[in-house]
């Protein structure tokens, strides 16, 4: 047993409670009666009612919160519901004197780990608290555990498979990771001549085979392609949205002719052996695996051409499209990888995106003309992000001269990466100084609304970040990190400042006094205002008094 929990101790540590009882005799005794370390746990702290407990579970974020069913201000079973709508995966252990049935049923419904009935003893505790310490060691260990996560792993790794060569395909695989992708995956297409993608398009779903079922042809057809291609060549094949993809490594002894007259071929054969006519679109070929989402789009666009060239055969773009065209195109991914580069990227990530598209250039084999407008692509890109953030322009290039000088550059092209690196990284600059003073607006915005409407009892931070039109989860982050207090924090020291003044200049009563600042119950006002300053709101305003 030692043994076991020094282990679970080293690897995982000891798992927190939050106690909570309105009896502080009670909290005592049970706190210093168990053996909390023995039993894998530790007091992260406790409270006296459900109030100050939510405010402490969202300070502590315990593991394990036990509570009485019976408390002023906020009883067990409302904590454990506005617990389970925040933290559901937190445990709930509920002390009643109370052998109620309702409250039992109650419980269950709130998926209460444990329902206690008072008295309870050391022994009968430590038992609970051994099953649940068990069980969130079970839960852990699930989680963890090597051998099942390698299993879920291997089981897993074909749908992982396709969702890579998926994103692969649309440009969204992160260009570093291609190659430890291709060999965690076994795909072997790596180290060629150059690739090119294809795409197969099952032009009718029904056969004439009554073997054949309509959800097994895209099934046959990916079989059949593999077969054909696999003596001759390395390929990836994949489901790709409602067609197959093929990413084609062209090798030196075969050629994109050779691939072209294959895939005749296999449309043929579909069409004899399983009935069904495809028709396959052949991309351009690329010199880099990271570029093959520019051939699996022209192969898209190649099946484009089919109604007017045909179905039932192979389209390859270069014998539909000019040669060249699309060689020198800024996508709309790439405006988004320049896009994300500026604001958030270091300057290194923007150096980076910046040179590898104008490397495209040198690569490219296309007029002049072609170069400008790529050219007049990027610099349009990074303009349009100017206006978004309502950047100076003269500000981002140095001078209306430099703005001038550059659009005119892009006629040449010298130089054109080392200008457009220096004038996003300003851009960046900007973009993070406007993200500094967003943020910095939207906690003066929630301060001010926090002293307008700090008298609303039912005031909370899901209220204030409607009004906000942010998230709570990142709004509390944010307000935590800027003020260095939780919003609960704040909004108590702004209502008990408040309450301070007006003891010291009305002669209101302390319930009109709690009513004016929030609170709607006079107990619970006096139970927060002794915590903050040590005395009662009455004996406050006597010493008060005395003193002037």
């Amino acid at each position: 047993m030692y043994y076991s929990v020094l282990w679970r101790k080293q690897a995982m540590g000891l798992y927190r409670i939050l106690l909570v009882d309105d009896e502080e005799e009670v909290r005592r005794g049970i706190i210093r009666k168990m053996e909390w370390e023995r039993l894998g746990f530790e007091v992260a702290g406790d409270a006296e009612n459900g109030e100050e407990a939510l405010e402490k579970v969202e300070q502590l974020q315990p593991d394990v919160v036990i509570t009485d069913i019976r408390m002023p201000y906020m009883d067990g079973l409302t904590l454990t519901r506005r617990i389970r709508q925040k933290y559901p995966s937190m445990r709930v252990l509920i002390f009643s004197g109370f052998d109620d049935f309702e409250y039992a049923q109650q419980a269950i419904k709130l998926n209460v780990t444990e329902y206690i009935l008072k008295p309870v003893n050391v022994e009968e505790l430590s038992e609970i608290l051994t099953r649940v310490r068990e069980n969130l060691d079970e839960e852990i260990e699930q989680r963890s555990n090597i051998n099942s996560l390698r299993e879920s792993y291997l089981r897993n790794q074909p749908i992982l498979r396709e969702l890579f060569l998926n994103d692969l395909v649309r440009g969204a695989a992160d260009a570093d990771a291609v190659m430890p992708k291709m060999k965690e995956y076994g795909i072997d297409i790596m180290d060629a001549r150059k690739w090119l993608a294809a795409v197969i398009h099952v032009e009718q779903m029904e056969s004439q085979m009554p073997s054949l079922p309509k959800e097994l042809i895209p099934i046959s057809v990916r079989e059949l392609a593999e077969d054909s291609l696999r003596d001759a060549y390395r390929f990836a094949i994949f489901n790709s949205v409602d067609e197959i993809t093929v990413i084609v490594a062209i090798d030196e002894d075969n050629t994109q002719t050779d691939l072209s007259n294959l895939f005749n071929d296999i449309c043929k054969e579909c069409r004899r052996v399983l009935d069904v006519t495809i028709t396959v679109g052949m991309g351009y070929s690329c010199q880099a695996l990271q570029e093959i989402s520019s051939s699996y789009q022209s192969a898209v666009d190649a099946l484009g051409y089919r109604a007017i060239v045909g179905q039932g055969k192979t389209i390859y773009i270069n014998d539909v499209e000019p040669v060249g065209k699309g060689k020198l195109q800024f996508t709309d991914r790439d405006e988004e990888e320049l896009v994300a580069a500026i604001k958030f990227g270091s300057r290194e990530k923007i150096d980076g995106v910046i040179r590898r598209l104008s490397a495209r250039m040198s690569d490219a084999k296309v007029h002049a003309r072609q170069y400008q407008i790529y050219m007049l692509s990027i610099a349009n890109c990074m303009i349009r992000l100017m206006q978004q953030y309502d950047m100076d322009i003269d500000e981002m290039f140095d001078s209306k001269a430099q703005y001038t000088e550059v659009m005119e550059g892009i006629c040449h092209g010298e130089n054109f990466a080392d200008r457009m690196i220096t004038i996003a990284s300003r851009m960046n600059e900007a973009v993070n100084q406007e993200w500094n003073n967003m943020t910095h607006r939207v906690i003066r915005e929630a301060k001010e609304y926090i002293r307008e409407h700090f008298s609303n009892p039912e005031l909370s931070v899901e209220t204030l970040c409607r009004h906000l039109h942010m998230s709570p989860a990142y709004f509390s982050t944010v307000f935590k990190k800027e003020t260095g207090q939780t919003y609960v924090n704040y909004l108590t020291e702004v209502r008990l400042k408040k309450a301070v003044e007006l003891l010291n200049e009305t002669d209101d009563k302390t319930y009109m006094i709690a009513e004016k600042v929030g609170y709607q119950e006079q107990n619970y006002f006096s139970y927060v205002f002794k915590k903050r300053y040590g005395m009662s709101p009455t004996k406050y305003r006597v010493m008060q008094a005395e003193t002037e």
